[in-house]
């Protein structure tokens, strides 16, 4: 049994099965490339996390759906069934949010580099909750409310950065002083300047009510000790914030868990960190309402399958190449933006075979970085096989461009 079916993907006689369908069937269908989604793996992905972050507590959990991961309509709709919140992070968001039928009041608005006309097309929106990402967006949003919606409650959360952050690249990393590679970290207000941007959202005539935070995107099993010093310095913050007399209704721990992308991926222990959540809350003695997590591809991830069609085959320098109908920046960009993302590829009607290779799947692109994948063992493909890169439902889609005037793929959910 390969290490990644689910609900969504199986194996039968060897060839790949999208909920129950064979993907060369679906492939035949609908044209390639092509994106495929299953609705009931997504479903399946949010009831485990939401099981999870209940677990005793008597506190409300959120779920806050990252949409910038996938914002196709009736994956949204499942999530809406679901009692899913948003985590939106643009005006665009918001408005895709309240057209799929999202309450504003189950809308989470964290933006960053904001403009006054984007708080306008946010604060229309009665009951939208705004995460502080600066000290100056906090006058900006002041300016717009005055202009625009005099007098209106406007509920916020402050997005601290506590300092440290993790992700599995530095340009996955949103918390800290700088990623890895020297980047600033451009998210969040610093903790000892938090309780002040409380205060003066109060004197502003905001109603803060939460504290938030994110480090970054990818965290693996090695990521646990990071995340749970973050976890405590957040408690702390609440603490102190308590102490000042504010009172808070949430806390959200934000993101950074994902799916499993390859065989070697050692997955992040969900369990215990948010076990560790609830123990640092409790300790602390914390009166909240709810307690929120942020996850986008740890839902959407491996609901979906990015299809595409070998043209031919080609060795150049001893390198051998299977050479695709679609590029990374078209369909899935994320290996030819960060070096340390990788996605499994298999051959959809021979998913087992004695005679493997290490074959590079190319796309169609003008650009040397727009290569799927580098030397996957697969068995050597022909003009016109399926070939399936997994894990494709977050961050694809949502992140494709026309770049060289190609096509996106075109969507199904099942």
């Amino acid at each position: 049994m390969p290490w990644w079916e689910n609900r969504f993907l199986s194996v039968h006689n060897n060839v790949l099965h999208l909920e129950g369908r064979p993907a060369t069937e679906l492939a035949r269908e609908y044209g390639t490339p092509l994106f495929v989604y299953g609705r009931n793996q997504l479903r399946e992905n949010y009831r485990k996390l939401l099981r999870l972050l209940q677990g005793q507590s008597s506190r409300e959990a959120r779920l806050c759906y990252a949409m910038k991961a996938n914002s196709h309509p009736e994956l949204l709709s499942v999530l809406f069934e679901e009692g899913a919140w948003i985590d939106a992070v643009s005006p665009g968001e918001v408005a895709i949010a309240r057209n799929a039928g999202f309450p504003a009041g189950r809308i989470l608005f964290t933006g960053t580099s904001l403009s006054l006309e984007d708080l306008e097309k946010v604060l229309c929106h009665n009951d939208v909750l705004v995460n502080i990402d600066a000290a100056a967006q906090l006058e900006l949003m002041h300016s717009a409310r005055e202009q625009w919606f005099k007098h209106k409650t406007v509920r916020v959360a402050v997005r601290m950065n506590p300092g440290i952050g993790k992700g599995f690249s530095p340009k996955a990393t949103t918390a800290g002083a700088m990623a890895e590679d020297g980047t600033p970290i451009k998210f969040g207000i610093e903790p000892d300047l938090t309780p002040a941007v409380f205060h003066r959202a109060a004197d502003l005539g905001f109603v803060p009510i939460g504290l938030h935070q994110h480090l970054g995107s990818g965290w693996s099993d090695q990521d646990l000790d990071t995340t749970k010093q973050a976890v405590d310095i957040m408690v702390s913050m609440a603490s102190e914030l308590r102490a000042q007399g504010l009172s808070l209704e949430f806390l959200d721990f934000g993101g950074g868990f994902g799916p499993r992308y390859t065989d070697a991926q050692r997955p992040f222990p969900l369990k215990d960190y948010i076990s560790h959540i609830h123990h640092a809350i409790q300790t602390a003695r914390l009166n909240l309402k709810a307690v929120a997590l942020e996850p986008g591809k740890y839902l959407a991830g491996d609901a979906g399958v990015l299809l595409f069609k070998v043209e031919y085959t080609k060795t150049s320098f001893g390198n051998l190449f299977a050479c695709v109908n679609t590029g990374t920046f078209n369909s899935v960009p994320r290996p030819a933006i960060y070096n340390e993302a990788r996605h499994t590829i298999v051959h959809c009607s021979r998913i087992r075979s004695d005679d493997c290779q290490p074959i590079t799947i190319a796309g169609n692109l003008c650009e040397t970085g727009d290569v799927f994948a580098t030397n996957a063992i697969l068995p050597v493909p022909e003009r016109g096989d399926i070939l399936a890169l997994l894990c494709a439902g977050a961050y694809g889609r949502s992140m494709a461009s026309t770049y060289n005037a190609r096509a996106i793929p075109k969507e199904i959910v099942l």
